[in-house]
C-alpha cells in the first residue's frame, strides 16, 4: 500500500473513471497549488481492481491502514478464487454440505439473494457458471455453445441457496451451483470501511473501489465532492459531472469489460433469463444510493433490465437515482439529481433529458 500525507487541496472536482489522463494532471496540479492540512491519500490493489482512499483527518496515516486492512479481510471473505475463501469453501461444498461463515458473508448473501428477488433476478449471485463459461473469471475467452448455456442456467436459480442464519451457514443444494459476490463486493467493503471511518470521527473522506465511488461528507471547504460519469465510448471523455456528499456512486456498463469474437463484442454483464451478454440497449448505468451495497447490485440489475424497466422499477422505488447512457445516444436521469449532475455530453452529440416520477 503506497500512501502519503497531501497538504494540498483545491480541487474542483475528483476525476475518478479510468482514462482521461489529462483530468488527473489537472488535477494533480489544483492539489500542489493549494494548502489543507490533514489530507491522506492511500493507493492499493484488492478485489482484483486499483483503490484509492482520501482521508482528511489528524489520524489519516493511521486510517488509511485501518481501511486497508478491512478490505483484505473482506477479500479474504468474499474472493471466488482464494483456496481459503468462505464463497470459496461454500461452493466447493455444493451438493454435500453447509458451510459455516461469517457474519459479513451470511448478510452478503442474504442482501444478494433479497436484491435478486426484487429485481426479478435480473441481479443473480448464483450466475458464476455461466460466467465461467464464458471465460470472464479466468480471462480466458470464448462464446459457449447454446447447449452449455442451457445446462448451466438451471444451477442458477437462488432457489438452492440455503442460508440458515442460527447456525450461520449457507449451503448450495445442487453440485455444481456456485456464487460469485464480486457483483456486490466492492460496494459492500465500501460501506464497511465508510462505517469504519466514521466511528474514528472522520467527517470528510472519498473512497474509491475500482470506480465505485463512496464520499463521505462533503470536502473540508464545505462544497460537495465532484465525480465524473464516464463516456462509455470514449474513456478519455464523460458525459456529465456529479456532486456527491455522503453518498455512494457506482456505475456498470458492457464497456468495462468484453471480447470479441468473430467480429461481435461480447460484454461480461451476463442476462441471468438468457444466459448471454445482455442486450438491453444500454450502455452504462449509474446508481447514486447511500447504500454501496445496493447501488453496486443495481447498477447491474437496471442494466440488465433495459431504460423502460429500469425507470419503472425507480419509480417503484425511494431510496436511489440513476443515469442511463443509451446506445442510441441518449443521457437519462432521474429527478432527484436535478440539481447535483450537470450534463455535458452534448458536444458529442448525446442528447438528454430528465425522467419524473
Amino acid at each position: 500500500m503506497n500512501f502519503k500525507k497531501w497538504i494540498s487541496f483545491g480541487l474542483a472536482g475528483c476525476f475518478l473513471f479510468s482514462g482521461c489522463a489529462a483530468q488527473r494532471e489537472q488535477a494533480q496540479a489544483a492539489l500542489e497549488n493549494s494548502q489543507q492540512e490533514n489530507r491522506y491519500e492511500a493507493t492499493s490493489f484488492a478485489m482484483d481492481t486499483v483503490m484509492t482512499f482520501t482521508i482528511i483527518h489528524e489520524d489519516g496515516e493511521e486510517l488509511l491502514i485501518d481501511a486497508e486492512q478491512e478490505i483484505r479481510r473482506l477479500e479474504n471473505l468474499f474472493s471466488v478464487t482464494l483456496d481459503d475463501s468462505e464463497v470459496r469453501q461454500i461452493n466447493e461444498n455444493a451438493g454435500d454440505k453447509p458451510v459455516h461463515v461469517s457474519a459479513d458473508t451470511l448478510a452478503l448473501l442474504k442482501t444478494g439473494e433479497e436484491l435478486g428477488e426484487k429485481t426479478g433476478n435480473a441481479f443473480d449471485i448464483a450466475i458464476y457458471p455461466v460466467v465461467k463459461a464464458w471465460g470472464f473469471t479466468e480471462e480466458e475467452h470464448s462464446v459457449p455453445s447454446q447447449e452449455t448455456i442451457d445446462r448451466l442456467l438451471p444451477l442458477t436459480n437462488l432457489d438452492g441457496l440455503i442460508l440458515n442464519e442460527e447456525d450461520s451457514t449457507a449451503y448450495l443444494e445442487k453440485e455444481g451451483m456456485a456464487i460469485d459476490l464480486g457483483g456486490v463486493a466492492k460496494g459492500y467493503a465500501s460501506d464497511r470501511v465508510k462505517d469504519l471511518l466514521k466511528e474514528k470521527g472522520v467527517e470528510s473522506a472519498l473512497l474509491s473501489l475500482g470506480g465505485n465511488i463512496c464520499a463521505i461528507g462533503s470536502k473540508p471547504d464545505g462544497n460537495p465532492w465532484k465525480t465524473a460519469v464516464q463516456n462509455p465510448i470514449d474513456e478519455n471523455d464523460y458525459v456529465g459531472l456529479l456532486e456527491a456528499t455522503d453518498t455512494c456512486i457506482i456505475t456498470s456498463g458492457g464497456y468495462q469489460r468484453y471480447f470479441e469474437e468473430d467480429g461481435k463484442r461480447y460484454h461480461h454483464i451476463i442476462d441471468p433469463a438468457t444466459g448471454w451478454p445482455a442486450e438491453s440497449g444500454l450502455l452504462s448505468v449509474t446508481i447514486v444510493c447511500e447504500s454501496g451495497t445496493k447501488a453496486d447490485a443495481l447498477s447491474t440489475a437496471l442494466f440488465v433490465m433495459g431504460l423502460e424497466d429500469a425507470l419503472s422499477y425507480w419509480k417503484s422505488q425511494n431510496d436511489f437515482e440513476a443515469i442511463f447512457v443509451t446506445e442510441d445516444g441518449e443521457v437519462v436521469a432521474t429527478e432527484g439529481l436535478k440539481d447535483s449532475f450537470t450534463f455535458e455530453g452534448k458536444d458529442n452529440d448525446f442528447t438528454y433529458r430528465l425522467a419524473e416520477r
